[in-house]
């Protein structure tokens, strides 16, 4: 991945995750045990233990946990490469692993959801003196982020 999108990687990811964790076998996602250490015992962590250490992360930073469970990883994947990356639905799709033939619009439960912060303020949609959007010269779409 390019520089800019290093702390996107997952390779570079685990490969920090080895490094600071000192494992060289076994389980590579070990239960934690008290004060924050990676268990001695090769014992996977459960997915149990993970969710209530990432509402703990959001907590953490202000944010409430209640909304937000394991599955907001692929909801906030699939609004970055849509807001973001501006790719198709059909290629999110695909990425998703969701159908492509857009009858049952399971699709639409990840890009929109009740506690998504809102990309412009709703008094600028349709605002004459907003200053216009630039037309992206890689998606060719118009945005304000251009």
């Amino acid at each position: 991945m390019p520089e800019r999108d290093a702390h996107l990687c997952p390779v570079r990811a685990v490969a920090d995750w080895i490094r600071e964790s000192k494992i060289t076998k076994g389980y590579l996602f070990r239960r934690i045990a008290s004060g924050d250490r990676v268990a001695e015992k090769n014992a996977p962590m459960t997915s149990e233990q993970f969710l209530e250490m990432f509402r703990n992360n959001l907590l953490d930073v202000g944010i409430d946990p209640y909304p937000y469970g394991t599955h907001s990883f692929r909801r906030g994947g699939c609004q970055y490469f849509a807001s973001d990356k501006r790719w198709p639905l059909r290629r999110i799709c695909e990425w998703g692993g969701w159908s492509a033939e857009f009858n049952n619009m399971t699709i639409v439960k990840y890009l929109i959801s009740w506690n998504d912060d809102p990309m412009e303020k709703r008094e600028d949609f349709l605002d004459p003196n907003r200053t216009p959007a630039l037309r992206c010269f890689t998606c060719g779409r118009s945005c304000h982020c251009a």
